[in-house]
Order: structure tokens, then C-alpha cells, then sequence
């Protein structure tokens, strides 16, 4: 495709601000780690927010978005749940208050605070350290094929894929190499802005191009219907007949099925906290508690609401008006092109640009926050630990540059070869973090468990990740979650069984700072003992019921601007009703219980 002029000159202009602006809140990045890994957690909850959704409106899983929605219709609304989306509703309603009261600066060195500074908590300390990078390599891996297929479609040089994606890495590695947590908000931040105005703008458009009437021509019946039985039931036959091909290859037939497994799944991750990325760095880089869970509620309101206009444009437009050429295709058709090729068919010039740009931006602000998570492993977690303790804080600054040009250079060299992003993400969801999952659920329930049950767990879950999907390729990722968690359970187990619990100081200092509610009797009553005053949390079933409020909360907050995109403005009505009513009821049992809460050092 051929951009105007105006649409090069917004880009190259949203581009050159970008990186400028990054640059030029460095200094503040360089005065320490703390400056450079957590922002000197000075940052604003409401800034972090904006900054954490920014890294979550990526590119590639817009496009895998886009291609969800034109396949699956609005059923699609739940198949994120393989993240799943709503660990951030754990995360606001109590996991972002644990992990920040505990004052650390990586999920590494979270762990000494659990499990002290035993042989365990060293080989648990390491282990994080290796998951850490392999998930951070993972994600740039993601992001690298997903901006060289978009790329590939809007810049006018005629290169390929991979180079574009290399080029446009190498671009935003140099501002957020140079400026860490500070230039990484604050570009974030500019980029966001950018992406709603992109969003909207294809809401508005889709909606005064694509009446119901037209729409409904071009879909199988079921395609509206958010709601869904044993058997997904859409049958594009007699439309496209290389979606059906597409959904048997997904293997989300059996859609009930199917989702009760992302359920188990989703609810098993998202009460193991957050993985060590990006998202752990805004929570840990947040001033206090309180702070941690606003801004993650933040999340699930900015990210959402724009996201979906950007998302159900680009499908319906594409469906009205794309599908002749995507029949013509047949099973030749890659369906993650959607995205970049209604954009090129439907946008006018001087918004392409603006469009294009604010998918940079959600390119730029993914990969910016991914980068700066693997820094302060590298630094912080192993050569200020293990290798020199006493280097001054510059020295510790310049290494985290070369880590972060480190992992990029990773990062590109896996995503080279990976051919879909699908293939990516599945990996990503089901098998990566399957591994992660026993040992991180276990840690914050059970006091019995410990250093070399985690380090055991890990390991197993790792290893199992890495060997289940080349020992059995014909099960799919998601159902290859069980077997890894269940490796990585029997490692657990042995592991924490066959040695000793940790020392009474080391749980019973990690049960009175966190504070959470689980199997801790033991160490509750040593606790009590100790320190009368002292309150154990009460909150189990206030938490379990504002988490089934939030999902509800947060599945209208993604179902609404889907409705009123496709102009079915009476069910958008209702889904905007669960929203202030579930908004109202979390103001009650969440919000002002959380202006309670008492603030901890930051």
C-alpha cells in the first residue's frame, strides 16, 4: 500500500516526538536503579495506569483481536480469557496490596521475602530470574512478528516483515535503553492518548459505513450473540468457507467445553499474581498498596473501552467490505492481516496516518514496557547479588543498558523464525505460564511451602513447557496446561515434603507484612502469640465476591462499546447498566474498604 505524504509526515512526526521525549526525561532515570527499574516510585497511580494499559494495547494482539472477532463473532469477548484479562481484577481487588507491601524492586527479590535467604530462596531467587527472561524474550518475540506483518502492509520501502520489525525495535530501544521506568510512563502515557483518538476515530467511521442490515449479510447467524452453548454453532459456509477450516484448526468447536478449560486455567494464573513483567513493574514502582490496586482497577477501564471501538471497527469493515477478496484467497487467507488490510481499504488519508501512528504507538509502548521488565533481573537479581555488591549505582545503570540491548537482540533473533503470531501467544498463555503457575499460587496460600518446593515446582514447569509442546504436538496448547501444571504440582510437592519448612522469623515476618488469608494456622497463631494487637485479614469472602463482581464489571466494560460499534444500542444499554451497577457495588465493598487500608512505607 502507497501512504500519502500527509499520512508519512504524521508518522515520522509521532515517531521523531516519541523518541525525543524519551530521551529527554532520561536524566532522571540515571541517578540510580531505583530511578531507572521503579521510576523512584514517585509516579502517580493514575499515570502508572494510563502506562500499564498503553503496554497492554500492543500491536500483535490487536491484530490477533481483530482476527478473533471476524471468526468468532462476540463470542470472541471471552476467548481472552486465555490470558486471561481478568487477573487484573485479582490484581485490583487484593494481589496488587501483597506484592507491594513488600517494598521490593523485581519478583526475584520478592522471594527473599518469603522464603528468606536459605539454600531454597537462593535456588528460587535464580529460577525467577531464568523465567523472567524467558517470558520477557517471549513477549519481544510476540511483538517483533506482530509489527513486521503490520509494517509490512503501510510502509512504502518494500521490505520485508523482519526488517521492517528490526528497524522499527532498534528505534524504540534507543529511548527506552536510555530512560528506563521514567521515559517509558511518560512516552506511554503521549502514546495512549494517541491510541484512543485512533480508536474512536475507527469506531465513529465503522459505524457510519457499516449499517446492521449489511452487516448481517455478510455473518452467520450466532455471530451477534455474546451468549453460547455446549457447541460453538457458526457455520460460514456459505460465506467464507476458510473460517470453518480456521475454527476446526483453533479447535474451539466444542466452545463450552473450551471455555471451561479457560476458566480453570485463567482462575489457577490469576491467583499466582502477576508474571515477572512489565505488569509486576508497575505495581512494585506504584507509592503504596492502596495506590497498587487503583492503579490496576485503572486498567481494566482504559484499556478496554478504546481497544474494543479500535477492534469492532476494523472487523465489521472488514466483513462488509473485505470479504470478497478474503473469498477469492481461500485457505490462503492468513486472517491475522485483517487488521493492517481494512485499515489500508477504509481509512482516509491524513487519519491512515494518525491510525498507523497510533498503532506505533501500541507497537512502541508493548515493547518499551517488556524491555524495561528484564533490566533490574539482570542487574539487580544477579550481578549486584552475586557478582559485585559494592559497584556504584552508575555502574549498575550502564549495565542495564546492555541488558536491555541484550534481550532485543534475543528477542529478534527468536521472532525471526516464528512464522504466526497465534503460534506465539498460545505458547505464551498456556504452556509458558502453565509452568509458572503451581509454585506462584502456592507461595502466597500455603505456609508449609518452601524455598526448594518453589525452585522444584519451577523448574519441572519450565522444562515442561519447553518439552510438552515438541513431545506431543497434537495437543493443543490449551489442553497442555493441565499436564504442565501438574508436573510442576508434583515437583512442588516433593519438593517442599522432602525438606524442612522455613524458618518461623522468615513466615512469620512474610505473614505480618503481606498479610493474606489462606492456609497459614500455624503461622497465624505464632503471630497472635507474639503480638495480640496484631489482625489477621478477613477479607477471604469479601475479596471472593468482589472478584465475581469485577469480571462481571469487566466483561461489560469490553461488551458495550462492542454493541454500540455494531449499532445494537438496546443491549449496549444493558451492558452499560452492569456497569454502573457493579460500579456502585464494588464502591461499597471494594473501594471503601480499600480507603481504609493502611500505608505502608514506600
Amino acid at each position: 500500500m502507497k501512504l500519502h505524504p500527509i499520512d508519512v509526515a504524521i508518522i515520522v512526526v509521532y515517531v521523531a516526538t516519541s523518541v525525543l521525549l524519551g530521551y529527554w526525561v532520561s536524566h532522571r532515570a540515571s541517578r540510580d536503579t531505583k530511578a531507572y527499574f521503579l521510576g523512584g516510585n514517585t509516579l502517580p497511580w493514575y499515570l502508572l495506569g494510563v502506562s500499564n494499559a498503553s503496554g497492554m494495547f500492543d500491536i500483535a494482539g490487536t491484530m490477533w483481536l481483530v482476527y478473533l472477532m471476524f471468526i468468532y463473532g462476540l463470542k470472541s469477548v471471552w476467548i481472552p480469557w486465555l490470558w486471561p484479562v481478568f487477573n487484573q481484577i485479582f490484581l485490583m481487588v487484593y494481589l496488587s496490596t501483597w506484592l507491594r507491601r513488600s517494598n521490593v524492586t523485581t519478583g526475584a527479590e520478592w522471594i527473599r521475602t518469603r522464603f528468606g535467604k536459605g539454600r531454597g530462596a537462593e535456588l528460587s531467587h535464580i529460577i525467577v530470574v531464568i523465567y523472567a527472561l524467558v517470558s520477557v524474550i517471549g513477549f519481544l518475540t510476540y511483538g517483533f512478528k506482530g509489527i513486521g506483518k503490520f509494517a509490512v502492509d503501510f510502509l512504502p520501502w518494500h521490505l520485508s516483515a523482519n526488517v521492517y520489525a528490526l528497524i522499527l525495535m532498534g528505534i524504540t530501544t534507543f529511548y527506552v535503553v536510555k530512560g528506563g521506568m521514567f521515559s517509558v510512563v511518560i512516552t506511554e502515557v503521549l502514546q495512549f492518548c494517541i491510541l484512543s483518538v485512533a480508536s474512536l476515530a475507527i469506531g465513529i467511521i465503522a459505524i457510519s459505513r457499516v449499517s446492521p442490515e449489511a452487516l448481517r449479510r455478510v455473518i452467520p447467524a450466532g455471530w451477534e450473540q455474546i451468549w453460547f452453548g455446549w457447541h460453538l454453532n457458526l457455520d460460514w459456509s456459505h460465506l467464507i468457507a476458510a473460517v470453518n477450516t480456521k475454527i476446526a484448526e483453533d479447535g474451539y468447536t466444542i466452545f463450552g467445553a473450551f471455555f471451561m478449560m479457560m476458566l480453570f486455567k485463567g482462575i489457577l494464573i490469576s491467583m499466582a499474581g502477576p508474571a515477572p513483567n512489565y505488569d509486576m513493574q508497575r505495581i512494585l514502582s506504584t507509592k503504596n498498596p492502596r495506590e497498587a490496586s487503583m492503579m490496576s482497577a485503572m486498567v481494566n477501564v482504559v484499556l478496554n473501552v478504546p481497544r474494543y471501538f479500535m477492534i469492532t471497527g476494523l472487523t465489521i469493515l472488514a466483513l462488509v467490505f473485505y470479504s470478497d477478496k478474503i473469498r477469492a484467497m481461500g485457505q490462503a487467507m492468513d486472517f491475522e492481516m485483517v487488521l493492517p488490510d481494512a485499515l489500508s481499504q477504509f481509512v482516509p488519508a491524513g487519519l491512515l496516518g494518525l491510525l498507523v501512528a497510533g498503532l506505533l504507538a501500541a507497537f512502541m509502548s508493548n515493547f518499551a514496557a517488556t524491555v524495561n521488565a528484564a533490566p533490574p533481573y539482570i542487574v539487580n537479581d544477579l550481578y549486584r547479588k552475586y557478582i559485585n555488591p559494592h559497584a556504584s549505582e552508575r555502574t549498575y545503570v550502564r549495565l542495564s543498558y546492555l541488558a536491555s540491548f541484550s534481550v532485543v537482540i534475543l528477542g529478534i533473533s527468536f521472532g525471526w523464525f516464528v512464522t504466526s503470531i497465534n503460534t506465539v501467544i498460545q505458547w505464551i498463555v498456556s504452556a509458558l505460564w502453565g509452568g509458572y503457575t503451581a509454585s506462584n499460587v502456592l507461595k502466597w496460600y500455603w505456609w508449609r511451602f518452601n524455598g526448594y518446593g518453589y525452585f522444584w515446582g519451577m523448574v519441572t514447569g519450565i522444562a515442561g513447557s519447553l518439552i510438552i509442546p515438541w513431545a506431543l504436538p497434537s495437543v493443543s496448547p490449551l489442553n497442555s496446561f493441565p499436564i504442565i501444571v501438574g508436573l510442576a504440582l508434583v515437583g512442588c510437592i516433593v519438593g517442599t515434603l522432602q525438606t524442612k519448612p522455613e524458618d518461623d522469623a522468615v513466615l512469620m515476618d512474610f505473614y505480618k507484612r503481606v498479610n493474606p488469608w489462606g492456609f497459614w494456622g500455624p503461622i497465624r497463631e505464632k503471630v497472635m502469640r507474639e503480638d495480640p494487637s496484631f489482625k489477621p485479614n478477613p477479607d477471604f469472602a469479601r475479596d471472593m465476591f468482589n472478584i465475581v463482581v469485577g469480571i462481571a464489571w469487566q466483561t461489560s466494560l469490553i461488551a458495550f462499546p462492542v454493541y454500540i460499534v455494531i449499532r445494537r444500542y438496546e443491549i449496549a444499554a444493558w451492558a452499560i447498566a452492569v456497569v454502573v451497577v457493579t460500579s456502585i457495588t464494588l464502591k461499597f465493598t471494594w473501594y471503601d474498604h480499600l480507603k481504609k487500608m493502611e500505608i505502608a512505607p514506600a
